[in-house]
């Protein structure tokens, strides 16, 4: 069983920036960040293996977000500059165990940004 505590998520203008730290308590596959805003379905924002150095961001994300990880502190993290309006969403940690689904879940974390 591996555990994932989120932190960063908060309150910011358009156009400022956030971090957001996963935290997790063992070693899997890969590590992803997803959002889920309301009234729309739970997206996946950017992925990231932990060993080599393959990412994925989805397109509405690219050139405004880096995602990245220290192996040493079993941690992730999302960089989001520029941030809009439609960035807003609750912010949830995943962990796989393999390239085909998700294990574990992080308790989200709510980034707001305002206009």
């Amino acid at each position: 069983q591996v555990q994932l505590v989120e932190s960063g998520g908060g309150l910011v203008q358009a156009g400022g920036s956030l971090r957001l730290s996963c935290a997790a308590s063992g070693r899997t596959l890969r590590m992803g960040w997803f959002r889920e805003a309301p009234g729309k379905d739970r997206e996946l924002v950017a992925l990231i293996w932990w060993t080599g150095p393959r990412t994925y961001y989805t397109d509405s994300v690219k050139g405004r977000f880096t995602i990245s990880r220290d192996n040493a502190k079993n941690t992730v993290y999302l960089q989001m500059n520029k941030l809009k309006p439609e960035d807003t969403a609750v912010y949830y940690c995943a962990a796989g165990t393999n390239s085909q689904s998700w294990s574990y879940w992080g308790q989200g974390t709510q980034v707001t940004v305002s206009s």
